[in-house]
């Protein structure tokens, strides 16, 4: 806007919306995700957020004050209606999407995440909590009180806020007044979730007592509690510590997205630095290649920079001509280089209606580079509950678990705790191409440490058709292929074939048959290399032995 023409007090106007806006732009950002179990009042206590804080506009307010749907009773505005979008979350009075809200204060921006509570939405909190500073999680003190302890829904939410190692959580106590504001119940809950948060090495908690309805400790402080001396939870917001050190001071990881030339004399490489800082003339190799080169400038839409970190997107200009394509990255020569392997484990949020089971190949997208992944094993279940592993033959809808995966093509990773950006992937279906599970990746494997060696062999449970299925299940849990060979179409004549080309494929064959010829049970000694194991003990003790 041109200030030609203009009085002295548009001139100054002017002035000052330009400062107001120069400021607004370089405040800090925060994320943060709220969660709980159902009915804690994740969405009143952001609707509170976003009504004392002056972010909502009048006929929103008016909106909800003329909705039928009010769960807050009569008189009180339904603040939770300012993110329950959806008709069915308002009639069913719960959040079933994540609802993504911004507001700001003299301090920050905010960007929220209201995640479901109910035990069928995990996958989506995950979704919410993937990118957050922050995790409020909501306890509800009415609930505590009566079931006398944390309900699972929080115990869960807190164990994927640990698992995602997200790096701040605060626990928002809500509904004290349904309880009278009582000191003593909140100090047992504070023992209780101060337990929890210690055995899963939570770094950084805090736990406030509000209630999003009455607005105590949410914005204002709150009048009923003189006992707590704490922040609210927005000044705690405000003021929580946001510098992502490992990810802006850590080796150079940078994922070539796109090769930019836009004529002869320019080629650039476009991507996001996902840790570490970049300069010009900071020497960096290629991956796989491992080609090395010098940085000749750092590009982007309003010119060039001195510098780049974590998390900008820029394009990056280099001294020499080298071969380097989406999919592959940029390292600092002289700094440490990211894990390069096939074989990895991590830990999965299992978001696929069809199950994980083992054997299976789907797509991994790993930062820019997308390959295929087989499923080796399942190394086990957790609990979320009780944070107890538990053996598993495949994965539900909502399970976490850690598996380990081969696949096609090299990774260059870091481990999820060193980089939640290099250390994380999403699953994907080749068929479908939904995504169907998010992984975080725990550490590479070696040759040592793969699966116990596989030597086919033919298990003949002679009429046991439930030991032949238990058999099979266990060495698919162990990473290991078996069929059973009991098919119709397979006759005994052509059993030993059958068997045979399994075994050259490194496939077990399983049998609980009526019973088996002396020529056939020969020959399968035979084909098998004296791998024939017959009856439950002999399989069983076979099996122990490849442990």
């Amino acid at each position: 806007m041109s200030t030609q023409g203009l009085g002295l007090n548009d001139s100054v106007r002017e002035t000052a919306f330009r400062a107001f806006l120069d400021a607004h732009l370089d405040q800090e950002m925060l994320r943060f995700t709220t969660a709980g179990s159902v009915d804690d009042g994740k969405s009143t206590l952001i609707g509170r957020l976003l009504h004392d804080t002056k972010s909502v506009y009048e006929d929103q307010l008016a909106s909800i004050r003329a909705s039928r749907v009010n769960r807050a009773g009569a008189g009180v505005v339904d603040l939770s209606l300012l993110t329950d979008g959806l008709k069915a979350e308002r009639e069913q009075g719960i959040t079933i999407d994540v609802a993504y809200r911004y507001f700001s204060t003299s301090k920050r921006k905010f960007i929220i995440a209201d995640t479901p509570g109910h035990e069928q939405y995990t996958r989506n909190m995950a979704t919410g909590a993937s990118t957050a500073d922050v995790a409020i999680v909501l306890i509800d003190a009415n609930a505590f009180a009566k079931a006398d302890g944390l309900l699972p829904q929080s115990r869960r939410h807190t164990y994927i806020a640990s698992l995602l190692r997200i790096p701040h959580v605060v626990a928002a106590v809500n509904k004290m007044d349904l309880v009278g504001y009582s000191e003593e119940l909140f100090q047992r809950i504070r023992e209780e979730y101060g337990k929890l948060t210690t055995q899963l090495g939570l770094p950084s908690v805090e736990i406030i007592p509000v209630s999003a309805l009455a607005g105590d400790n949410v914005v204002e402080p709150s009048t009923a509690m003189p006992w707590y001396t704490g922040p609210t939870l927005l000044e705690y917001l405000e003021t929580v510590p946001l510098e992502l050190v490992e990810a802006k001071h850590g080796p150079l990881r940078f994922p070539v997205q796109l090769v930019v030339r836009p004529d002869a004399t320019f080629r650039g490489f476009a991507g996001r630095v996902e840790r570490g800082e970049v300069k010009p003339g900071l020497r960096v190799k290629a991956l796989p290649s491992g080609r090395t080169t010098r940085v000749k400038s750092i590009v982007t839409y309003d010119g060039e920079l001195k510098s780049a970190s974590f998390p900008q997107s820029v394009t990056l200009e280099l001294e020499d001509e080298i071969d380097l394509s989406r999919g592959e990255m940029l390292v600092a020569e002289d700094q440490a280089s990211p894990l390069i392997s096939t074989q990895f484990r991590a830990m999965v949020v299992w978001m696929g209606e069809d199950p994980l089971v083992v054997g299976k190949t789907y797509l991994a997208k790993h930062t820019t580079r997308t390959v295929r992944a087989t499923v080796r094993t399942i190394r086990y279940r957790v609990d979320v509950n009780t944070t107890e592993h538990r053996d598993a033959a495949k994965l539900a809808m909502n399970d976490i678990a850690e598996v380990e995966f081969e696949t096609s093509l090299p990774l260059f990773f870091d481990t999820y705790a060193e980089s939640r950006g290099a250390g994380s992937l999403i699953l994907i279906d080749a068929v479908t191409n939904a995504t169907v599970g998010a992984a975080m990746i725990n550490a590479s494997i070696d040759d040592s440490e793969s699966a116990i060696e596989h030597k086919p062999a033919f298990l003949f449970f002679q009429g046991d058709e439930a030991a032949a299925i238990s058999f099979r299940e266990e060495l698919h849990h162990l990473g290991q292929r078996a069929v059973i060979v009991d098919d119709s179409l397979i006759p005994e004549s052509a059993l030993v074939a059958v068997t045979r080309a399994l075994q050259l494929a490194g496939v077990t064959a399983i049998s609980a048959r009526a019973a088996l010829s002396s020529e056939t049970v020969a020959a399968l000694q035979s084909s098998t290399e004296d791998h024939f194991v017959q009856g439950l003990e002999a399989a069983r003790t076979w099996l122990e032995a490849k442990r």
